[in-house]
């Protein structure tokens, strides 16, 4: 048997390499493991921002751990596996441990299936193992407590594998659903009491086959589920996998345990994929991303449960209207005025919200500008803010007094019935368009009048330029109260249209080539979006110059004064900068000439252009057929694709982790909201990219 020098701090980082373009870095950590009595050795893989902005403000990052198969160790998934992009892009760490203790004196086997690289995650109670292959209560208690406390990492952790490692991810998390918020597999050992490797596995190390029924996910599942904390789980199987064929696996044998006992689990049989690596680069960036989306959903949820109380008092207001102070849009063209106005009570399925802050947007002058073909006067316009619940009305129920809110003009209603919301292609839920459009609430009324008791219209289902104001339930996104909302108000529209544009409507991958036509804060949002998913060049073009140093700043590699041009900027970059274009351009610009341009400087044969501008009321958008005849690709986004509901919370959270900085994007701020003409005159100056106003 093996022993080691098991205090706290033999702990040793033996490399560490950048290894995404943002800096990302992956550590080969060895330290002595109580747990094994021996040491171990665990790859550890940090976001590129978590050493300079997290560890320095004390805050903690969700981990994402990796349990390999039968033979490896921690090495084959960092370098086969190619998961450290998506995990920059979503901000989480990835630690990935050994499948076993190693080392002189360590006990092994003369076959791959067990010993040394094939530990099968369970704590040997027989000899000569039982000393040293402690692999669950590693796993499970020593090395989270290790990486939370020397690296901040995992207060918040989810869990896959595959094969052995798969076998041990279903477990660990079916064990104890409390510690794990998510988790996935890659051709797991599914029913191992019924197959080969598990059999024997469980024979030498437990004593016996039935000793390795609570290590069993099928039998964990019949026994213990449905498991409420996981609303999914994600298994991807190789139908080439010589060891399905050869019943090793048994994936049907947990999709009837799940059918048997009403837990959702996605299942998805690759055609042509076997058992290796090359099967787990293909879809490991949709573990990762599902991961992720429910690590910072349950982070936020962690961080609520300290939060303070909100300072409003709905006792005092709720269910009587509130007078309060507005800028009311009177008529296109026509400065804002400030006004007392009446915000009445909400009815069913509404809410009603205190305004803390906004941001004013180029949409909401757009509007004011005439420029609308929806704009309807009077109105109250704004759309990006972050606010606190003063009351709700009847039947409202994800949403209560006090809770910190960003109104949301794309609702998500997540009913089984919307299409929309429960399809992954689109965000457009069209629950409540016809009547956000006209300028009412769903039940085709206002509740906004003025001092002589005239209706006023809402604007975009939001309406924020008022103290007050009334949302759709299906239009708020809780947010944890920890997050200045300031800060958060910058994802009610702009930041997260660029960012979603950049990952959702185009997935811009690892290595790939982007042009930004227009550097506000959209723009601005493409370029550090693109920037984090691993862009290798990113182009920006503007003809404000002053604009460039914020792009570069971001990440932009190239800047394009359009105007100094004497041809065609779509020219220039398909010609010049590049032989044959760019493999995703975006226009932020609203104008139908600009999204020619981007269109055609798309890389042939493969390149998409995203619209994301807004042009003015009777423009059209026009280029050669034959631009799309060599294999380009338009297509538009709304809120960059994200669900709002689902969605913005998750991107709150990074920004309190420290993961995704907004604070450039406010160049402007105000108190009052009769500040709110300021704030428009700023953004009319051309300077400024947000300004917020706080009331």
């Amino acid at each position: 048997t093996a022993d080691a020098d098991t205090s706290s701090a033999s702990v040793q980082v033996l490399s560490q390499i950048a290894v995404t373009p943002n800096n990302g870095s992956l550590l080969r950590i060895r330290h002595a493991s109580e747990s094994t009595k021996t040491d171990m050795v665990f790859g550890l893989f940090l976001p590129g921002s978590h050493t300079k902005l997290l560890r320095s403000k004390g805050q903690t990052l969700p981990a994402l751990y990796w349990l390999s198969g039968l033979t490896c160790d921690d090495t084959n998934f960092s370098i086969k596996a190619g998961a450290f992009a998506a995990a920059e892009r979503e901000g989480i760490a990835l630690v990935i441990p050994d499948t076993s203790p190693r080392g002189d004196g360590v006990p092994d086997a003369d076959t791959y299936d067990l010993g040394q690289g094939a530990g099968f995650y369970v704590d040997a109670t027989e000899e000569p193992w039982n000393l040293n292959y402690q692999m669950d209560s590693y796993i499970t208690k020593e090395l989270p407590s290790l990486v939370l406390e020397k690296y901040g990492v995992g207060d918040v952790k989810g869990v896959f594998g595959h094969s052995m490692g798969g076998h041990g991810a279903l477990t660990c998390a079916f064990r104890d659903p409390k510690s794990w918020a998510s988790v996935s597999a890659f051709a797991p050992i599914a029913n191992p009491t019924s197959c080969p490797w598990g059999q024997n596995a469980f024979e030498n190390y437990l004593g016996s086959v039935d000793a390795g029924k609570d290590h069993d996910a099928t039998l964990l599942l019949k026994a213990n589920g449905p498991f409420g904390e996981y609303d999914d789980i994600l298994i991807d199987q190789g139908m080439d996998d010589e060891f399905l064929e050869a019943g090793q696996l048994l994936p049907e044998n947990l999709e009837e345990a799940a059918a048997d006992v009403g837990q959702k689990l996605t299942v998805r049989r690759q055609d042509g994929h076997d058992h290796s690596y090359y099967f787990i680069s293909s879809f490991v960036d949709d573990h990762v991303k599902f991961h992720a989306k429910r690590l910072w959903a349950a982070h936020g949820r962690q961080l609520a449960k300290v939060g303070g109380k909100s300072n409003v008092q709905e006792s005092d207001t709720a269910g009587k209207p509130i007078t309060c102070q507005a800028m009311v849009a009177r008529a296109a063209k026509e400065p804002l005025t400030l006004e007392t106005i009446t915000v009445d009570p909400p009815r069913a399925g509404e809410v009603r919200v205190k305004v803390v802050a906004n941001a004013l947007c180029h949409t909401d002058i757009y509007t004011l500008d005439g420029y609308d073909p929806e704009g309807l006067f009077p109105s109250i316009l704004g759309h990006e803010a972050g606010a606190i619940v003063e009351s709700v009305g009847p039947g409202v129920s994800s949403v209560k007094p006090g809770d910190h809110v960003v109104p949301c003009y794309t609702p998500q209603c997540a009913q089984p019935s919307c299409i929309f919301c429960q399809s992954p292609k689109t965000n457009l839920c069209p629950q409540i368009r016809g009547t956000q459009g006209s300028g009412v609430m769903p039940d085709g009324t206002t509740r906004f009048h003025d001092a002589d008791g005239n209706d006023i219209f809402h604007f975009m289902g939001c309406s924020t330029f008022s103290e007050y104001t009334v949302l759709a339930e299906i239009s708020c996104a809780v947010i944890p109260k920890e997050a200045p909302l300031e800060k958060a108000c910058l994802f009610g529209c702009g930041v997260s249209t660029g960012l979603g544009a950049v990952w959702n409507t185009c997935k811009v991958e690892t290595g790939a080539t982007v042009a930004v036509f227009g550097l506000g804060a959209v723009g601005l949002a493409v370029i550090q979006g693109a920037k984090y998913a691993g862009a290798s060049r990113i182009i920006a073009v503007d003809i404000n110059p002053g604009k460039f140093p914020m792009a570069k700043k971001l990440g932009a590699t190239d800047c394009v004064d359009s105007s100094k041009l004497d041809k065609p900027v779509q020219q220039h970059i398909a010609g010049e900068l590049t032989k044959w274009g760019v493999d995703y351009t975006f226009d932020c610009t609203g104008n139908v000439k600009v999204m020619r341009a981007a269109l055609e400087c798309a890389h042939r044969g493969w390149g998409t252009s995203c619209v994301i501008g807004v042009a003015a009321s009777g423009h059209e958008i026009s280029t050669r057929p034959f631009q799309l005849v060599t294999g380009r690709v338009w297509k538009g986004t709304a809120f960059g694709g994200f669900k709002t509901r689902t969605d913005v919370p998750v991107l709150v959270e990074r920004v309190m982790s420290g993961e995704l900085p907004i604070e450039h994007f406010i160049t402007h701020r105000f108190d009052g909201v009769e500040k709110t003409t300021d704030a428009v005159e700023a953004l009319h100056g051309g300077e400024c990219l947000r300004a917020v106003v706080k009331y």
